[in-house]
């Protein structure tokens, strides 16, 4: 078993012989390989046999000794077309198979896009490697410290202010009370001073009222403080006056203490207000300082949290450009590490744990709750287990190169060309490139060079290697001088033209030839014609051992000499040869079995092969320039296998279908149509003749018309004669018997019919034969009808104009009700399209009908030999019709003319529209039909006939109410094995027995039983343990009865689903009309590929609800949830036997389980009968009596009416699009 695994370094060392270190290849003077370079001896071994470089060792005596001078083993020189080499490189490389290619595997493996992976390797862009996990701990516990220690700082300078403005405030304070008690002392002092005179005053003025008690005053006594007069002129000094002093003096005590209390007022106010203000100023300085104070801790928080939150967000895998890795290693340098390029992936690779990533995918694809998330779990899983299933042959980290394996110089060469100048492989050029990044790299590195200048130089390094191995894949492919692109290594392997497929599976054989091919109708089905140059080419080894052996020449030298001189002996003797052994002939390409077929050769004239007409539709081949290989079976077995199996003759059917595939075609059709038509009666009496002899020598005399009628008399003698034609008559001397005479027009169909029944009944040598001898006189009569055509047979058909005019009138009236809104845009469209597909119809109805019945073009039409039949007529003399545009769409504008009278302008733009993608298809769809039918190939080769029955039992039903692709229930019988015995339905009489093949008599027995279904056997049920068993295969459609044991079926079923999609269109059609709901739907080829290819679902593919009802829909989010309840009312109805006891009324509501009637045991002197019950299955109504409510003679009738509810859900994805509403009833 071959198994390319990945190389780890140490493989590829192993593998090695010495590491290249140069980019030179040879000395140009000398022309001898340079020491240490791409073709270095000392590596790869001597240039010459057992010769060592410096010529110190010469001759095979030496062999296996190493040169102590040149380091160069004396040895064979064809060990340098085995012997590698190595290249150390300065920086690891990622392999540009696992990052470029679709899928990339390694953007898979790590879960990052194919966008980030491809920054990384080219240096644009730095990946997170590793997170020290205690680092981390250790820097978040030092960032808290540090947020802790700023805002105490900052809490501390706070206090430390508000402590400042506080003492301030004391200080003023006191100043202030200094103040204030200084002015007090001021105003008492003048307040004591004022007092002791009014006092003093008051004192004095008492003392003179006492002494003048009772006497009348001459002069007024007066209270000097306040100049009041207290006892006036003349007045006799009472006690009153004393009253009046003590009130006086009073008043003016009161008056100098509010003076003085207001002047106090007044002095202590403005220091009061600046004291407030002060205050209040400095409060505010305090509030503003503890507000800031928050504010800056609030923004250490932000800072600390953001700083945390970057530090816990570093994690692996993580992306950062330049200036954005510069400041977080500026931060947290000790706590992550990330690099560029290849070293960086695969130091991540290399500490990938596969087992416990396989665990968490696995629990990802099981139990995650994102169907997006299970989707990408499942790619990746498929990867991670490819590696972890091989993880001793191949791990994730030999994805990226640390060592470069050099291929051997031989398989690279050099040579010299005659004007001195040397061709040389592509690859040598671009592992120069590569030695000589990596020398610059190892240089630049010593010298300390700044890592700009290392990470371009690594860049560099990373593209010459993705060159080397696949120089298509990345942005601009290097070339020699801006010239063409040079080949790669991938580019060696990949393709047609690469190792696998051209040197390791591509058959490259000695005795074959090639050439144009022309008809042969000369020829039997089991013939070819080779042209006698290519046959004495083919054929010579053969001929030169028959010359010899008849000595016609003495040795095979001299036989060569009498080839070549081409003497009469030699054409002798390739005529005896060529009967021994047939040629094979291929024409490619090669799509089914039928591609390469066995003939007998036939000696002729000229270049050009001649190949029997009726093989052609087998090749798929055509007169046009085709051009076929032959080749010659050799070995005895292969001459065997070649005329048992191979031989043209011997492959009549079609291995797909079953169908005969040498139908005759094109002329012979012709031919025998022309021959088997009849003219007009004339009303003449015909001739009698007694058998076909005879009819045949009045033919050949000229006494009757090829198209008159005649009676023949009866083969037995017993019925009456037979009314026919000259040609029938003729025709059917070729015809086996058992097909009874045939007395019709036959037309293409009609032959390939009876191609079939005749090998049906007479096996493949009858129907060879039989199809050889219409050949012939389809051919014969064809020239003899001088059928031709001219312009003038074409008649354009007066009906023509007024279904045109009709026609446009509808579409017009659809026009008018579209633009009054009557009708919608996509119904005005189908409508018309109807309509316009209905007149062409109409109009090539008409064609055919306006047709010469026994004109040239009726005669081709009907013959069968022209494609389409009256298709093509139609569109030549009668309209062409609607026509479609490049996405398939019909345009809704016909082309009215035909092809008679000529297009214009428009109608031939519109007829080339639609029909240039077609061509630009074909050409498409061939590339991709051939690599669908190899990966088929490639899976279904397994599936061979191993045993003739494995015993099983189990089957598939094939019933006639299926319709699979339109079949019907008898074609898909044909050639199965019955599973269970076939019986009829009426009789029970058994039709086909059990693991008995359902042929075509017995299809005709079960189609006139009625039967209904059929048991068969399948290869689906087959229960073999490799392959599939004879009797669930059934019949080998290719030979016409049960598959043999060996058969390659997987093989046979590959190539014919393959052979076909060469005719399916390509790509995506948008339907148009109705179909158009659904977007756009895939179709052809890509449709086909679609439905075989497991890898993938297919795209636009429809939920279909389980069951109808009503819709209910539901949102979470995106996710639209649609439930269906599907509520039915259903009845059972029971026959309550007599004497049972009904235990409910009519109308009653009963829960599920109720007892609903019993019956009464009955007591004998033996036994008592067991109790039986009728309950309920269901919550539901009763009715008791029949329809009518009566009860039906002597029965109780219970009907029980209950209500069933089916519900399904379906979850809907955000991008599914949903056809159903709210409500709706489905």
């Amino acid at each position: 078993m071959l198994r390319i695994n990945l190389a780890s370094p140490e493989d590829i060392l192993s593998w090695s012989y010495g590491e290249v270190t140069k980019p030179e290849t040879i000395n140009y003077r000398r022309l001898r390989p340079e020491k240490d370079g791409l073709f270095c001896e000392a590596i790869f071994g001597p240039s010459r046999d057992y010769q060592c470089y410096c010529g110190k060792y010469k001759g095979i005596r030496y062999r296996g000794i190493t040169c102590d001078k040149c380091g160069v083993e004396v040895t064979r020189s064809a060990v340098r077309r085995e012997r590698m080499g190595h290249i150390t490189l300065a920086a690891p490389v990622a392999h540009v198979w696992y990052t470029r290619r679709v899928p990339s595997h390694l953007s898979i493996l790590l879960d990052i896009s194919k966008r980030n992976l491809d920054r990384v390797l080219y240096f644009a862009q730095y990946i997170v490697i590793s997170v020290d996990e205690e680092a981390r701990q250790r820097a978040l516990a030092r960032l808290g410290e540090q947020e802790k220690a700023r805002s105490i700082a900052l809490e501390k300078a706070a206090q430390q202010a508000i402590a400042d403005l506080e003492s301030q405030l004391a200080q003023e304070q006191e100043r202030v009370a200094a103040a204030h008690a200084e002015i007090r002392a001021k105003l008492d002092a003048e307040l004591n001073a004022r007092t002791e005179t009014i006092l003093n005053a008051a004192r004095g003025l008492q003392e003179r009222l006492e002494g003048m008690m009772g006497r009348e005053l001459s002069e007024p006594l007066t209270f000097t403080p306040t100049d009041t007069v207290i006892v006036a002129t003349g007045e006799i000094v009472q006690r009153e006056h004393y009253a009046l002093l003590n009130t006086v003096a009073q008043d003016a005590l009161d008056a100098v203490d509010r003076e003085i209390r207001e002047r106090e007022k007044e002095l202590l106010a403005p220091p009061d207000e600046d004291k407030e203000a002060w205050v209040t100023g400095v409060q505010e300085q305090i509030e503003r300082i503890r507000q800031e104070l928050q504010d800056k801790q609030e923004i250490i928080r932000q800072h600390y949290d953001a700083e945390r939150e970057e530090l816990l967000g570093l994690a692996l895998k993580q992306f950062f450009n330049e200036a954005r890795y510069r400041e977080l290693r500026q931060k947290w340098g000790q706590v992550f590490k990330a690099g560029m390029g290849a070293e960086a992936v695969y130091e991540i690779l290399s500490h990938l744990d596969l087992d416990a990533l396989s665990e968490k995918l696995w629990d990802e694809v099981r139990h995650g709750r994102s169907a997006q998330r299970r989707k990408q779990a499942t790619r990746r899983l498929r990867v991670v287990e490819a590696l972890h299933a091989s993880k001793h042959h191949n791990r994730p980290e030999w994805m990226i190169l640390t060592v470069l394996p050099v291929l051997p110089p031989e398989l690279r060469p050099m040579v010299q060309l005659d004007g001195g100048r040397f061709a040389t492989s592509d690859l040598n050029d671009l592992y120069r490139r590569v030695i000589n990044r990596n020398n610059r790299l190892k240089r630049l590195l010593d010298l300390g060079a700044p890592e700009v200048i290392i990470h371009n130089e690594k860049r560099m390094l990373q593209e010459a290697v993705d060159s080397l191995i696949d120089n298509s894949q990345r942005g601009k492919a290097m070339s020699r001088r801006g010239r063409r692109q040079l080949k790669s290594l991938s580019d060696m392997l990949k393709g047609k033209k690469g190792r696998f497929r051209r040197n390791l599976l591509g058959k490259r054989v000695d005795y074959s030839g090639r050439s144009v091919i022309v008809v042969g109708p000369h020829l039997k089905m089991h013939q070819c014609g080779l042209p006698k140059t290519m046959a004495l080419g083919l054929y010579r080894p053969f001929i030169i051992q028959r010359l010899v052996a008849y000595n016609f020449a003495t040795n095979v030298k001299a036989a060569k000499r009498l080839i070549e001189r081409q003497r009469p002996e030699v054409w002798e003797v390739l005529e005896e040869v060529i009967s021994d052994r047939p040629v094979l002939l291929n024409r490619a390409p090669t799509l089914h079995r039928l591609g390469i077929q066995a003939f007998e050769p036939v000696l002729i004239e000229g270049k050009a092969i001649h190949l029997h007409p009726l093989v052609c539709s087998a090749f798929n081949a055509d007169f046009d320039g085709d051009q076929m290989a032959v080749h010659i079976p050799l070995s005895r077995k292969a001459v065997e296998e070649s005329r048992q199996l191979m031989l043209a003759s011997h492959n009549i059917l079609k291995p797909a279908d079953g169908q005969p595939i040498i139908g005759p075609s094109k002329d012979m059709c012709l031919g025998i149509y022309y021959m088997t038509m009849d003219e007009e009666p004339t009303g003449e009496p015909l001739r009698a003749f007694v058998d076909l002899d005879e009819v045949e020598m009045a033919y050949t005399l000229g006494q009757v018309e090829l198209h008159e009628p005649i009676l023949l008399a009866p083969a037995t003698g017993h019925e009456s004669p037979l009314q026919t034609t000259v040609g029938r008559a003729l025709f059917n001397r070729i015809v086996p018997e058992a097909l009874g005479y045939i007395n019709r027009p036959l037309s293409k169909s009609d032959l390939n019919e009876m191609i079939a029944v005749c090998y049906r009944k007479l096996g493949s040598e009858a129907t060879v034969q039989f199809a050889d001898d219409v050949k012939s006189l389809g051919f014969k009569y064809a020239t003899i009808s001088g059928v031709t055509i001219s312009v003038y047979d074409l008649t354009v058909p007066g009906a023509k104009e007024e279904i045109l005019t009709q026609a446009t009138r509808e579409v017009t009236e659809i026009e008018r009700q579209y633009h009054r809104g009557l009708l919608t845009e996509e119904e005005q469209y189908n409508r018309t399209i109807e309509i316009w597909s209905r007149a062409r119809e109409d109009v090539s109805q008409a064609v055919a009908a306006n047709l010469d019945p026994y004109g040239p073009i009726a005669v081709m039409a009907k013959s069968g030999a022209s494609k389409g039949g009256f298709g093509p007529i139609a569109q030549l003399s009668g309209m062409r019709g609607l026509m479609a545009d490049p996405s398939g769409r019909i345009i809704p504008l016909p082309i009215r003319s035909n092809l008679r009278e000529g297009l214009t302008a428009l109608e031939y733009f519109i007829s080339t529209h639609g029909s240039r993608k077609g061509l630009a298809d074909t050409a498409l769809r061939t590339a991709d039909a051939g690599y669908l039918t190899r990966r088929l190939v490639d899976t279904a080769q397994d599936v061979i006939i191993n045993a003739m029955d494995c015993g099983t039992r189990r089957g598939l039903w094939i019933r006639q109410d299926d319709d699979i692709a339109g079949e019907k229930m008898s074609e898909r019988l044909i050639g199965r094995v019955a599973a269970a015995p076939v019986v009829h339905p009426e009789t029970g009489e058994v039709l086909v027995q059990r693991n008995e093949e359902i042929d075509e008599d017995k299809i005709t027995l079960i189609t006139e039983a009625h039967v209904t279904e059929v048991y068969v056997r399948s290869p689906m049920t087959c229960e073999m343990e490799h392959g599939c068993c004879a009797l669930c295969y059934g019949r080998d459609l290719g030979r016409g009865g049960l598959v043999h044991v060996g058969t390659t079926v997987g093989v046979i079923a590959a190539q014919s689903i393959g052979e076909p999609g060469t005719q399916l269109t390509l790509r995506t059609f948008h339907t148009g009309g109705t179909a158009s709901s659904g977007g756009d739907i895939t179709s052809g080829l890509p449709r086909v590929e679609e439905l075989l290819e497991a890898r993938k679902t297919p795209k636009g593919e429809a939920e279909i609800s389980d069951i109808g009802g009503i819709v209910h829909i539901t949102r979470e989010g995106d996710v639209a949830k649609i439930r269906v309840v599907d509520s039915q009312m259903k009845q059972e109805v029971h026959e309550i036997p007599a004497g049972w006891e009904v235990l409910v009324e009519d109308g009653d509501e009963v829960n599920l389980d109720a007892l609903l009637a019993r019956s009464v045991p009955a007591e004998t002197e033996e036994e008592t009968t067991a109790v039986q019950e009728l309950r309920a299955t269901a919550k539901g109504h009763i009715r008791l009596g029949n329809t009518e409510g009566e009860a039906v003679s002597g029965k109780q009738v219970l009907t029980l009416s209950h209500e069933t509810t089916d519900e399904r859900e379906y979850v809907m994805l955000p991008s599914a699009r949903l056809l159903v509403a709210e409500g709706q009833k489905i």
